[in-house]
């Protein structure tokens, strides 16, 4: 699916799925995950799984981002390798995007799996201290059992097995969505440094500087994370800085959260923590 907006940054085209509202509430940045383009929350013919879609009626400005590496800048990626860099791209390619159009209460960033690093990123960083808050999804600290003994997180290339852990179980999904073929794209080289070090290092180091409202959701099927209680439980407490941490089990959901046939309760409890920040942030 072709990006509807492209935007210049330092000389590289920022792609984006952008639904801007007039008087938003607030600009929802939706940052899908490894192998992945905007179009995840944006698939053709799924309407009723659109993030862009639902966020819109609600009053929400939403971007879909191309992350750095993705998209009209896959051919600039070698010049991305530099986190900070990454950061900057992003952040400057959301000011483009909303020009002098409104952002209401502020920015909330979503993200799911891979690009909750950069979303992590991005909420660290002092920019970040001016978001409304921030939802990580389908990401964790420990590899579920039987994902571990498929994956090698420093190989740069696709392990064998991946495909099944990340759309399982199948009958959660609407049977034209599997396999993602309208989102699909390679992968910038360097995201296999940022998969190697995410879990192990980075991921409790960043959460430490968030000062945010986070919300943390795996879903009850996911195959690739550890989704126990215990598992989520440390996740939510890295969070040192959050003024408020809410963990989220998605039922009847898999790892792809957006595009299972609960795509829309999910989007739905999401944008009920984005309302309680704009609340709690125009309330003062």
């Amino acid at each position: 699916m072709r990006p509807d907006r492209i935007v210049e940054v330092d000389g590289i085209p920022m792609s984006a799925l952008v639904r801007q509202v007039d008087r938003p509430r607030a600009v929802i940045v939706a940052l899908p995950g490894g192998g992945a383009t905007a179009a995840y929350f944006h698939y053709p013919g799924q309407d009723r799984l659109s993030l862009l879609q639902t966020g819109a009626a609600l009053g929400y400005t939403v971007i879909a981002l191309d992350r750095p590496g993705y998209g009209t800048s896959a051919p600039h990626a070698e010049t991305m390798t530099d986190p900070a860099r990454r950061v900057d791209l992003a952040y400057a390619a959301v000011d483009r995007l909303l020009g002098t159009g409104s952002r209401g209460a502020g920015l909330f960033v979503l993200a799911h799996s891979a690009g909750c690093e950069l979303a992590i990123r991005m909420a660290a960083d002092k920019r970040g201290r001016d978001l409304l808050g921030l939802e990580l999804a389908g990401t964790g600290r420990h590899f579920d059992p039987a994902a571990a003994r498929i994956l090698d997180a420093s190989a740069a290339r696709r392990p064998i097995g991946l495909q099944a852990l990340l759309w399982q179980p199948y009958e959660f999904y609407p049977a034209e969505v599997v396999g993602g073929s309208h989102f699909l794209s390679s992968a910038p080289r360097y995201e296999a440094a940022v998969v190697e070090g995410w879990a192990p290092r980075d991921f409790a180091r960043l959460a430490a500087e968030v000062r945010v409202p986070v919300r943390y959701t795996l879903g009850d099927h996911e195959r690739v994370w550890r989704n126990d209680s215990a598992a989520m439980a440390e996740v939510a407490a890295m969070f040192t800085a959050a003024p408020r941490v809410v963990v989220n089990e998605q039922a009847d959901s898999g790892h792809n959260l957006s595009l299972g046939l609960t795509g829309l309760a999910y989007h739905l409890t999401v944008l009920s923590f984005v309302e309680e920040c704009v609340v709690a942030e125009v309330r003062g």
